[in-house]
């Protein structure tokens, strides 16, 4: 979890930038990764951020960090 709020600050300051390319790369990871570890929403999360900066669509970009800081904010992580 602590990859993904430090994902958050990298989005954040390379949408300042407008360095998108750097943006689908990080979504193209979360997207990857998310469902590895059983948190399918980081995978869907992941894939909107990485088809936003393809488009280079900020707001979506920044609507979808916002989802994840909530997200990650509201999951308990319980291991077994």
């Amino acid at each position: 979890m602590e990859n993904r709020k430090n994902n958050i600050k990298e989005i954040e300051s390379y949408l300042k930038k407008n360095n998108y390319k750097e943006i689908e790369i990080i979504g193209h990871s979360m997207k990857g990764s998310g469902g590895g570890y059983g948190f399918e929403e980081i995978t869907k999360i992941g894939e909107k951020i990485e088809k936003a900066a393809k488009n280079e669509n900020k707001e979506k970009i920044a609507s979808q960090i916002e989802y994840l800081n909530t997200y990650l904010k509201e999951i308990e992580v319980v291991y077994k």
